[in-house]
């Protein structure tokens, strides 16, 4: 039980974060293309590369902190349900330059950030 409580306060604090990150964003670069939601999963994916290793293999830490950083946290910044939708609304306004370029570059960043997140991980 005290698992799930870990998992509710991370994810709570984690949706937080990622408004406060992606209306930051969206506040220096406008809404005309995705940005807010591609850093975050980009920072998301980063993040849940490096945390993984480091919770899982480079630390000894309870199982309560890692459900909450790693289901909860980064379960709630992350936002692909939103990615999903903006890139929908963007086919369904034909910008389909928009909306392949979203698909490429937060697949392909994101994949490449958690890489890189693990590779950062095994190096500490």
């Amino acid at each position: 039980m005290t698992q799930l409580f870990a998992i509710a306060a991370g994810g709570a604090a984690g949706a937080v974060f990622r408004f406060w990150v992606s209306n930051g964003i969206y506040g220096l670069f406008g809404r005309g293309f995705p940005f807010g939601t591609l850093v975050v999963n980009v920072a998301g994916s980063l993040l849940m590369g490096f945390l993984y290793i480091m919770l899982l293999e480079r630390m000894t830490v309870a199982p309560e902190m890692r459900a909450a950083l790693l289901v909860g946290f980064l379960g709630a910044f992350t936002t692909f349900s939103t990615f999903s939708i903006e890139t929908l609304n963007l086919i369904e306004q034909a910008d389909f330059l928009k909306a392949g370029l979203n698909i490429v570059f937060s697949v392909t960043a994101c994949l490449l950030a958690c890489w890189f997140g693990v590779l950062l991980g095994r190096q500490l």
